[in-house]
């Protein structure tokens, strides 16, 4: 395969050519398919059970995602004054007319109801601004009305009363940048004297969307510029860049195309993509353009060079090509579709690369004029005084031979740091971090989680179990009464089913319509009594224990704000009986809490009730605002609400369940670093037995490694050292890691044991090594590291980091090559050389 391969492309450069710009047009022609997907919840499987409950919990207490729009003002007045709510108004009557937002829903002050006592006994509902204040008085008396409200209070206005909030609910999430965007435009027309602020989770991800879009238009293509600008400066020969350029171009051409083209949306990692490829693809084609270099003479021909050269570079470059792509390919057994689909293409791009690399430099190289290779040969080679890399090289040489066991020690040294580093590692992600702190996003973000409770979401779900009903004889009075078909419904109904015991009940209403029977009535009364005791969220002791969890939570620092049924019901239940804030407590009776709910339902919005109860009452939601959107704050407060659980048990058959963006999250960050470590472990133990295969040695196998394993481990211990937190981009870069590492130490230990083979000596042969070798590997890293600079100036933090950590790993990937693996050679020359005698170290000479 490889001799054909290698015939076919010297023999038809022109069909190569064909065969590569075919396949790259046709790919480049499905990038306008492009969909961008931004949404953390499908960072887990659509079957994943967390997800599943996330989605039927919106589904059942019908809450959508929103757009947080807030007010903020430093007048003496704070945001109560005629001027500041007149603008509110208008500015909330024109975003009740954008299409996709759930105008039921919105919330802001002219939109709610404000609860008074009428007289004793008697509750009014009426709209808190039914129309904007013209005096102050009118506005303060707003401001005093919604501080008597607890589930508007430091929601809809803040505590300190300088800011005033409009919740934007969304049909649709996606939608939220261009809903935001009318938004801004709304805002921008009305030039309010508050300062407005946009912020939300759905606003922050589609926002990031966008920009992620035009990165990808960007970074990728500056880091090519940048890469190429750079082997010219090192080679200062135009054929010699180009080709390398070819080939990485090709690939992410057609590998981001072939993502598109099969309807792979492109989330955060894939957007990568790009980057990644780009200095994977570059690498493999220097070292066969150098070797080229190298070989070639003129008046030799071509294309017997380049089988030369391809012949002997086939096995380490396809070795170092399969290390890189399992690397990636690891990453497919991690429980996150994103980083699924990541790893599957880069590792996919990686071989493609490859088989580019052998396929289209030699065509590329055949179809060069004499001269060109000639002029290419002779400024590469053309005698010049050593540079200052040369030289560098050269004392880096002596001394890593020389001072080979401080060398060791120091390794050690860090590699126990780096693993007292890696225990210091947060897991920590939030997707309003990644903009830059300067963005208008994390400017809103701060503003308004300053004034406001939060404006995170978490939602603790409480559900009633099934309960079975104590009366045997009731399926055989169903059976007798209404039929046999009713025998099953019967029995659920007995076993505690709500929804069967809903059904009988309409069953028997319809029955009682039809025939004058007293039984029916008797039943009837019978099942609305079963029906009643099934409605926990009527109970009382039920409701304070969810106030007792609020306060806790309240009084916890954790959560900026808590929100229930207790609240409304509370409410409700002060202005029927005083209207004074030491009558704010629930009814002592079930039925006393109906008559709060019932008369609640009369209000402007009574389907606001159904966000923190089911209509057959069997469920409720308490609403947690967060000022952070940290995981490892909702991890916080999850530790919290389950030590309160450990001292307050839920009463008996109530299930405590989470669900609420915040902590979706969480889920998908804690599968996200247990596949992480998986799949690392399993690439490690597979490249180190593709090392020993190929060098046929378990010592130059376990070599192989050394570099690999002190820079994963100083770059996370690093990462730890500093307090940055362990998110998705971190997390991946461990792959390219494992695969660039692992490629400068094949190169660097298949020259040297062909270096030992010729010389016969570990001395002369480590010190030619310092020579092109290590010259090349010096150049690529510094390519490659100082080629993703322009990343540094990306709006987008993601792109920052991994800028900063490519360069990172290049760095000490080379580094580790170049200083420790000598040390580590000479060391352990006596093993690896049984039949050799180690020459002594050499001295430096000043």
């Amino acid at each position: 395969m490889k001799a054909w391969l290698i015939h076919f492309a010297t023999h038809y450069p022109k069909r190569v050519y064909a065969l590569v710009l075919s396949l790259t047009l046709l790919t480049a022609a499905l990038m306008p398919m492009i969909q961008i997907d931004t949404d953390p919840e499908n960072m887990l499987p659509e079957h994943d059970a967390a997800r599943l409950f996330h989605n039927a919990t919106k589904t059942e207490f019908a809450l959508y995602d929103s757009i947080v729009v807030g007010a903020v003002t430093d007048h003496e007045q704070g945001i109560f004054t005629p001027e500041s709510l007149q603008q509110m108004a208008a500015i909330t009557d024109a975003i009740l007319a954008i299409d996709g937002v759930v105008k039921a829903d919105l919330m802001a002050l002219s939109t709610v109801d404000n609860i008074t006592q009428s007289a004793p006994g008697t509750i009014r509902f009426e709209y808190m601004m039914k129309s904007a204040p013209t005096t102050p008085q009118q506005a303060s008396a707003i401001g005093d009305a919604v501080a008597r409200l607890p589930l508007l209070n430091n929601t809809l206005v803040s505590g300190d009363r300088q800011a005033a909030a409009i919740y934007v609910p969304l049909k649709d999430k996606a939608e939220s940048f261009a809903i935001a965007e009318q938004i801004r435009a709304i805002i921008a027309d009305q030039q309010p004297s508050a300062h407005y602020y946009l912020t939300g989770l759905p606003v922050a991800e589609n926002q990031f969307g966008h920009e992620m879009f035009v990165q990808m238009a960007i970074a990728a293509p500056m880091a090519g510029v940048m890469i190429f600008l750079l082997m010219w400066y090192f080679f200062r020969s135009l054929p010699l860049v180009v080709a390398p350029m070819l080939v990485a171009m090709a690939t992410v051409i057609i590998i981001v195309g072939s993502l598109i083209g099969l309807g792979f949306t492109v989330h955060i990692m894939s957007s990568m993509i790009a980057i990644f490829l780009m200095p994977i693809a570059v690498v493999d084609s220097i070292h066969i353009m150098s070797e080229f270099a190298d070989h070639y003479r003129p008046g030799q021909r071509a294309r017997e060079v380049i089988t030369q050269v391809v012949n002997d570079l086939f096995t380490p470059m396809l070795f170092t090509s399969v290390t890189s792509a399992v690397g990636f390919f690891s990453l497919m057994i991690t429980p996150i579709p994103p980083v699924q689909v990541f790893g599957a293409f880069v590792g996919s791009g990686i071989l493609l690369a490859f088989l580019l690399t052998i396929v289209l430099l030699p065509a590329y190289i055949v179809r060069l004029s004499p001269d060109a290779l000639t002029k290419m040969q002779q400024r590469l080679h053309a005698p010049k005084a050593p540079g200052l890399l040369s030289k560098l090289l050269q004392v880096t040489g002596q001394r890593s031979v020389r001072q080979a066991k401080p060398v060791v020690a120091i390794s050690v040294a860090v590699l126990a740091f780096s693993f007292w580093g890696i225990s210091k590692i947060q897991i920590n992600d939030n997707p309003v971090r990644w903009f830059k702190s300067d963005h208008d996003i994390r400017i809103a973000d701060e503003a308004l989680n300053h004034h406001f409770a939060g404006t995170y979401d978490g939602y603790l779900v409480l559900s009633a179990e099934d309960q079975p009903v104590a009366d045997a004889n009731l399926a055989a009075t169903v059976v007798a009464l209404l039929g046999p078909d009713y025998r099953a419904q019967a029995q659920s109904a007995s076993a505690g089913d709500a929804q069967a015991l809903q059904q009988l009940i309409l069953a028997t209403d319809d029955a009682s319509f039809e025939r004058d029977d007293p039984r029916l009535s008797t039943l009837l009364i019978q099942l609305e009594r079963m029906a009643e005791q099934q409605r926990r969220f009527l109970d009382p002791a039920l409701l304070n224990w969810v106030d007792t969890l609020q306060q806790h939570l309240d009084h916890s620092g954790l959560v900026g704000k808590s929100n229930s049924l207790s609240d409304i019901v509370k409410t409700v239940n002060r202005e029927l009986r005083s209207g004074d804030d030491g009558d704010l407590v629930l009814p002592d009776s079930a039925a006393g809490v109906a008559q709060t709910l019932l008369q609640y339902q009369s209000s402007h919005r009574p389907n606001d009730l159904w966000h923190f109860v089911t209509p057959d009452y069997r469920k409720g939601l308490v609403w947690l605002q967060l000022t952070s959107g940290d995981n490892q704050h909702m991890s916080q407060v999850i530790a919290e609400v389950d030590q309160f659980l450990s001292q307050h048990p839920a009463p008996d058959g109530i299930e405590v369940n989470w669900a609420g963006k915040a902590y979706i999250n969480v889920i998908w960050q804690d599968a996200m670093v247990s596949g992480m470590r998986d799949s690392l472990l399993s690439a490690f133990a597979i490249v180190l037995v593709m090392m020993v295969l190929l060098f046929r040695s378990p010592l130059y196998g376990l070599l192989a490694m050394v570099p690999l394993t002190l820079t994963i481990s100083f770059i996370y211990g690093l990462i730890g050292w500093l307090g940055k937190d362990y998110d998705m981009p971190i997390a991946v870069l461990s792959a390219l890691t494992l695969g660039l590492s692992v490629d400068f130490a094949i190169h660097f230990l298949e020259r040297f044991r062909e270096q030992l083979k010729q010389l016969g000596e570990v001395r002369p042969a480590l010190t030619a090594m310092y020579q092109e070798p290590a010259r090349a590997i010096s150049r690529n890293a510094i390519v490659i590291a100082l080629g993703f600079t322009p990343l540094l100036f990306a709006p987008l933090v993601p792109y920052i980091t991994v800028g900063v950590l490519l360069a990172s790993i290049m760095a000490i990937s080379a580094v580790a090559t170049l200083v420790l693996l000598p040390a580590c050679l000479w060391l352990l020359a006596p093993r690896l050389t049984p039949h050799l005698q180690r020459a002594p170290a050499p001295q430096h000479q000043e």
